[in-house]
């Protein structure tokens, strides 16, 4: 960058000499320069590029946030996605304590509410949740699609068209809370393959509706890292939420903890690093959550709050460590 730096400089001077240079060659060089501010400015944002952490309330199953928002400032995560029952219960103890107490909470932390994660209300019954967030100072809302499952070509197609009339009305009314709405890919739903979640972001141009993608449930499809790398091209900036989160040996029955934490980047099979690239290629803004869902739901991914977040931490490390390669 420092050499970038220095041409840049070289060829200020360059154009700015006075001379009896000709218009044409003041156009030609004006030009130029603006080709190469362009491209210097373009060089120095990929060389900048990192990641936008945002730590699951989940992951610590129903501890206090006092706890996770403590844990988060020590492993500099500055943005909490918050989760309900039955993967943790946070958001039900914001309502417990009062918003007021949450925001102070927050401030105290020095951690700021980014989003809340609403499975369990669906894509159509987020209204009420759209004002809370935004009162709270969260930007997007994650939940799944809603549909018939299964299908495929015209007939799922249709199915997402149907999806998509019906939600039109809940993007303009998160349009007008300042919301985002994020759909994750989840197995056994309507949005679950690329083609639907191409379909769904081509049918709702709205800024304001996108994808939480989690490559774990790609990996179900027998999708590699090169194929996830490829549709994050394709998502671009309607990437809202992306989960760092692979299939490793799965997630729906008990296992011995070291094969249960296969889900985690750098301990399972998956290659993170040509979808990282893709991020870095789109310069991905949205935020990322190192994950896993432990068995059964609703517990801390290890026993205690400390070793949770040295897992994280460590997933966190390997992340920003293959983002250079």
């Amino acid at each position: 960058m420092k050499h970038q730096k220095d041409k840049k400089t070289q060829f200020l001077r360059k154009i700015s000499t006075p001379s009896n240079i000709s218009r044409r060659h003041f156009l030609m060089y004006s030009s130029i320069f603006s080709a190469t501010i362009s491209n210097l400015q373009s060089a120095e944002a990929k060389e900048k590029f990192s990641l936008n952490y945002a730590l699951s309330s989940a992951m610590y199953g129903t501890l206090p946030l006092k706890i996770i928002l403590n844990e988060a400032r020590k492993i500099k995560i500055s943005v909490i996605d918050i989760w309900p029952r039955v993967h943790g219960n946070q958001r039900e103890q914001i309502e417990d304590m009062g918003h007021d107490q949450f925001s102070e909470l927050l401030e105290q932390y020095n951690v700021r509410l980014g989003s809340i994660t609403r499975y369990d209300l669906g894509p159509f019954r987020l209204q009420n949740e759209m004002k809370i967030c935004s009162k709270l100072g969260g930007k997007l809302l994650i939940c799944g699609g809603q549909g018939p499952k299964g299908l495929k070509g015209p007939d799922l197609k249709s199915a997402i068209k149907i999806f998509s009339e019906k939600i039109k009305p809940h993007v303009l009314t998160a349009e007008n809370h300042g919301i985002k709405i994020g759909i994750e890919n989840h197995s056994n739903n309507l949005i679950n393959t690329p083609d639907s979640i191409k379909w769904l972001l081509e049918l709702l141009p709205s800024q304001n509706i996108g994808i939480a993608l989690a490559p774990y449930h790609l990996q179900t499809l027998t999708l590699s890292a090169e194929d996830i790398a490829n549709l994050i091209r394709e998502i671009n900036d309607r990437l809202f939420m992306f989960y760092a989160w692979q299939y490793g040996m799965g997630c729906m029955k008990k296992l011995p903890k070291e094969q249960e934490l296969l889900q985690m980047p750098g301990r399972g099979e998956l290659d993170f690093k040509p979808i990282l690239q893709s991020l870095k290629s789109v310069n991905y803004s949205g935020y990322t959550s190192v994950f896993m869902h432990p068995v059964p739901r609703g517990i801390p991914i290890l026993p205690t709050a400390k070793e949770t977040t040295e897992e994280i931490n460590r997933s966190k490390n390997y992340l920003d460590a293959h983002l250079t390669d």
